[in-house]
């Protein structure tokens, strides 16, 4: 059956309560009180089988007895009963069930949550929840929460994972003096997710920001698509919480143990264009400036400050968080020469030193606003014995308000005692971006130059490389039939030159006398390795030999390996020894692709070797991707300098990574028997010489458990 358009949750011209209660101390009293205290524009129905009267309005013992349609039910009664209350909102047409009931998956009760879901969705219902606080949308005066009542409205959208911290949340923003159009809990989220209701948010007019609180990911590859389609219209913000790598799951290569739940998290954040804050009053920092602050039209920022210091530790916040500052003594002399004195500094930061007062700062604010070198201003002040605390409040006070008519944003870091901590409160009351911290005031301004920068990206497509599937899918057939899932270096080889991605000559040898012609016809010098799908970790059985010369070298080495294999495992199938090309070095890096069970397909680069676990130099995105990100995605990890070229090195073939990446993208994304790739090392050569992918691991799902093993 079709389900519910999800406009209806935010905008439902009816609302029944199941489990309306007059009992003070009863959830479901809260809730008709919070119904009842905003304008809402709908009709409110109680339902209560006790039945009788509710702050004047009859209580219907059965929500089918109700005379009109209603879109909404929010349920708050026994979890025993709510199923019951599922089924007669299923035969009333009811498009959205609110539950507010807890004792479901969260307690273990995952059998009764699926069960409502199945039947809400059977009858076209949508459900929110299980165990959440509820929902509030400004747009019709909503507040089916049991959380607080009085809500400021406002253009900050919340969609929360945690009850009790969003029922926080909106004390919260009332003391920071945010406004909400929306907050939403979606506690268990045994339906509705974060991505359905970003589809709504994102077209919402009222909704200028929006802020995450997640504690995990369940459908992120849909989430994700909605996240890159909101942050090209608005600032996304999110707060994450499971840093551990507990939640990582285990694998048998670099790249699962690379993997932790949270690295995959903050990448595909940074991916999506999604602004990641470490806390709560961080968020609301961002928050409140982003929904007041105008985008500049480009990221020149000069300093106003009444002091050196202050004015110092600006400058190293800037540079930290990547605000670029005006750097033309030239023209900062022009622009502030006649309102600084001549003991100061025109050099950015602008000192008007600490004779300077109110009218002074208004000065150097009025030149900066005017001209236009200049796209954004941070102003400090540092308190001095002349600090009058009404002149300065209504200085800034007229200062933002003409920032934000004149289009540039600007930002104020006030340092001093107990009179400028009261003007900071009472500014901040007013909406003013004012801040007793000079990093937190600069962090703003980064973060408004990173969506900024976002938003410039213009978005490409995914390339779509040739690449021969059917040979792919039959050296998969093969492995599977042998009841394997994990290919031999050969097999990952041979995949690997299907899929166009280079890799050394190699041959399998059953015997001494192929190995010394297979090593001819290769070219010397080669790499012999024992080929046997009951011994995966080569070295460790002595089953390897490098950098072997001449025919001599290659019979010692075969008889080697071979009586090694045997000894290590004696009953080993072995197919042969693998004869292979022996590369020219290189700069050695990982390239690395699996299904996360979040994300879906994601993929991983790094500095590779047998150092890629120990420095963890690594960086992951979420499939599919296009150049621009994979190039976004390179220059993530501490080392690339090292593809630059260091100490009269030359470029390393960057292309060709950027190539192999793509087709190893291609790869995870259409065998959807593989679980795992890894290229390590990906030797790659100076610019123009390309790469070689020198060993390929490649594992596959365990079709009975959904799963590798």
């Amino acid at each position: 059956m079709e389900l519910a358009d999800i406009k209806y949750l935010f905008e439902p011209r009816a609302v029944a309560v199941i489990g309306a209660s007059q009992e003070k101390n009863k959830v479901g009293c809260k809730l008709m009180e919070n119904l009842m205290a905003l304008d809402f524009k709908g009709k409110i129905y109680p339902v209560n089988t006790k039945g009788g009267e509710i702050y004047g309005m009859k209580v219907h013992t059965d929500i089918n007895d109700i005379g009109g349609p209603v879109d909404m039910a929010v349920i708050v009664i026994p979890a025993k009963f709510v199923y019951s209350a599922v089924e007669s909102c299923g035969r009333k047409g009811v498009k959205f069930l609110v539950i507010i009931t807890s004792g479901f998956s969260e307690v273990g009760n995952l059998a009764e949550e699926r069960k409502i879901v199945e039947y809400a969705h059977a009858h076209g219902m949508r459900v929110l929840g299980p165990n959440i606080f509820g929902i509030y949308s400004g747009k019709v005066g909503l507040n089916a929460t049991f959380g607080p009542r009085d809500i400021n409205r406002g253009n900050v959208a919340i969609i929360t994972q945690s009850g009790a911290l969003g029922i926080a949340m909106i004390g919260k923003t009332a003391t920071e003096n945010i406004g909400l159009s929306a907050i939403v809990s979606v506690g268990n989220k045994a339906d509705i997710e974060e991505a359905e209701l970003l589809e709504y948010l994102i077209d919402d007019e009222e909704t200028k920001i929006i802020l995450l609180y997640i504690e995990g990911v369940h459908s992120g590859e849909r989430m994700v698509e909605f996240l890159k389609k909101a942050t090209q219209k608005k600032p996304v913000i999110v707060i994450k919480s499971g840093r551990s790598k507990r939640g990582a799951m285990a694998a048998a290569s670099h790249t699962g143990a690379l993997a932790g739940a949270d690295e995959i998290f903050d990448s595909i954040m940074k991916q999506c264009g999604v602004l990641r804050a470490e806390s709560l009053q961080e968020a609301f920092n961002w928050c409140k400036f982003l929904a007041s602050s105008p985008l500049p039209t480009g990221r020149s920022t000069v300093i106003i400050t009444n002091g050196g210091g202050v004015g110092v530790m600006a400058t190293d916040a800037c540079e930290k968080y990547k605000v670029e500052l005006l750097d033309d003594p030239v023209a900062t002399k022009e622009i502030f020469g006649s309102v600084t004195p001549d003991f100061g500094s025109t050099k950015n930061p602008i000192d008007i030193t600490g004779q300077a007062l109110a009218k002074h700062y208004d000065g150097g604010l009025c030149a900066a606003l005017k001209d236009t070198r200049i796209n954004a201003v941070i102003a400090l002040y540092c308190q001095t014995a002349d600090f009058d605390k009404a002149t300065y409040t209504d200085m800034i006070v007229k200062n933002v308000q003409k920032y934000r008519e004149g289009g540039k944003p600007i930002v104020f870091s006030l340092v001093g005692g107990e009179e400028v901590e009261e003007c900071i409160r009472e500014l901040r009351r007013q909406g003013a971006p004012v801040f007793g911290d000079v990093y937190e005031a600069v962090q703003c301004f980064g973060i408004l130059f990173r969506h900024l920068e976002h938003l410039s990206r213009a978005a490409e497509e995914a390339e779509e490389p040739d690449m021969d599937l059917e040979c792919m899918q039959n050296i998969l057939s093969e492995v599977r039939a042998e009841g394997r899932t994990f290919l031999l270096s050969h097999e990952a080889q041979s995949l690997m030159k299907a899929a166009g991605i280079p890799v050394p000559e190699s041959k399998i040898a059953t015997n001494i006398r192929e190995a010394v012609e297979f090593s001819e016809q290769i070219g010397y010098p080669v790499v012999m390795k024992i080929a046997s799908k009951d011994i995966i970790h080569k070295s460790d059985a002595g089953g390897v030999a490098l950098d072997l010369l001449n025919k001599e070298e290659v019979m010692d080495a075969y008889q080697a390996i071979i009586r090694n294999a045997r000894k290590y495992k004696p009953d080993a199938v072995i197919k042969g020894v693998e004869i292979v090309r022996m590369i020219q070095k290189g700069t050695e890096t990982i390239i690395g692709a699996r299904r996360d069970r979040a994300f879906g397909p994601v993929i991983m680069f790094g500095l590779g070797g047998i150092y890629v676990e120990v420095l963890k130099d690594v960086a992951f995105r979420a499939l599919p991707l296009d150049r621009r990100e994979i190039i976004s995605m390179l220059k993530d990890i501490r080392s690339y300098s090292l593809l630059l070229g260091v100490r009269g090195e030359t470029q390393r073939d960057i292309e060709s990574i950027v190539d192999t990446i793509i087709k190893l993208g291609k790869v995870i994304r259409k065998c959807e028997d593989i679980s795992d790739v890894e290229i390590n090392p990906l030797t790659v050569y100076e610019q123009g010489h390309g790469a070689m992918a020198v060993d390929v691991r490649i594992l596959l799902t365990d079709k009975n458990r959904g799963e590798k093993k």
